[in-house]
């Protein structure tokens, strides 16, 4: 399995040529991630977002990253309107994720906690949905890529270490 960097920060201010956006299928950019995100790095995403969506649930599309310290937000659409998710829409969301790095040819990513906070899932079950959708996928394709994941919270730090261990 491809080595991933737990890290427990704030997302908006790390370093990473794509950072992941939590986004519904409509790419609006409310709370949670995505409102720290574009906070920190401009209406701009959430414009050039919003200008592909709608996009089918469990897909994810890039864009402009502002001002954050990445070459691209990916958005990946973790949930509908409904604003709920659960664990194949998370892990086929990371496959996506990770697909569309690998697609643009960038050496690094950095993830949240997919589909916790607004999409109600716990640690645990993202950190299982995310380690699944990372181990699916062919190590010879990933070792190129430097995979992070940023948890805001000290128990997201825990739960994810556990699981990832």
């Amino acid at each position: 399995m491809v080595r991933v960097l737990l890290v427990q920060g704030d997302l908006s201010e790390f370093c990473a040529d794509a950072i992941v956006n939590a986004a519904n299928d409509h790419l609006w950019m409310g709370s949670g991630v995505a409102g720290a995100l574009k906070r920190r790095g401009g209406q701009i995403i959430e414009q050039e977002a919003v200008r592909s969506g709608p996009i089918p649930v469990g897909s994810a599309i890039a864009t402009t990253a502002g001002s954050l310290h990445a070459r691209c937000v990916i958005h990946g659409a973790v949930m509908g309107q409904d604003l709920r998710t659960d664990h194949d829409i998370v892990r086929k969301t990371t496959v996506s994720c990770l697909e569309l790095a690998l697609e643009l040819g960038l050496s690094s990513i950095a993830f949240p906690a997919l589909g916790c906070g607004v999409g109600g899932m716990t640690y645990k079950d993202t950190a299982g949905a995310m380690k699944e959708a990372i181990g699916s996928m062919d190590d010879d394709r990933l070792h190129t890529l430097d995979v992070s994941i940023v948890l805001y919270g000290g128990d997201a730090y825990r739960v994810f270490t556990r699981t990832f261990r």
